[in-house]
């Protein structure tokens, strides 16, 4: 398998293990999903369908493919980052009336609401997990992300 091919399916696959760890976290150990819990969510489901579509393409789309998927990872990133700000101020709302209803009306989170609806507060405090929080690991998992899309688009050839 060419290099760029498996960076691709290494984060399909990492995508979707994380939306599993998430809905682990929401069920098993009752951390209900905020409104920006759910945006990364979309994020990573994003990042992972894109990766996932680019992978079976084409060799000559892979730099497109890769572009959006980093676009979407990168979107995750500042989600995740604006979440870890509104957790450092815990005055500042994150958008749960508004937001919240509006998420929770999109026809992914109708379909699928044990993965992508909303229930919980952005200011609740969970324990980390080895000692970071959820949005701390959201943050450096889009940016692995990031990084590893943009060795595929800057690469010369696979």
């Amino acid at each position: 398998m060419k290099l760029n091919k498996f960076i691709l399916l290494l984060i399909t696959l990492t995508s979707f293990s994380l939306l599993g760890v998430g809905a682990y976290l929401q069920f098993q150990l009752d951390m209900a999903p905020c409104p920006l819990c759910i945006l990364q969510r979309y994020a990573f489901a994003v990042t992972g369908l894109i990766c996932l579509i680019t992978f079976f393409t084409a060799k000559k789309s892979t730099r497109l493919g890769s572009t959006f998927a980093m676009i979407a990872s990168l979107s995750g990133a500042i989600i995740a980052a604006r979440h870890l700000w509104i957790k450092a101020h815990p005055t500042v709302s994150c958008g749960i009336d508004p937001l919240e209803t509006s998420l929770n009306k999109i026809i992914s989170a109708k379909l699928l609401p044990f993965l992508f609806q909303a229930d919980g507060l952005c200011t609740t405090e969970y324990d980390p997990i080895l000692g970071l929080s959820i949005p701390q690991w959201s943050v450096i998992w889009f940016v692995i992300f990031f990084l590893a899309l943009c060795f595929i688009v800057i690469r010369k050839s696979d």
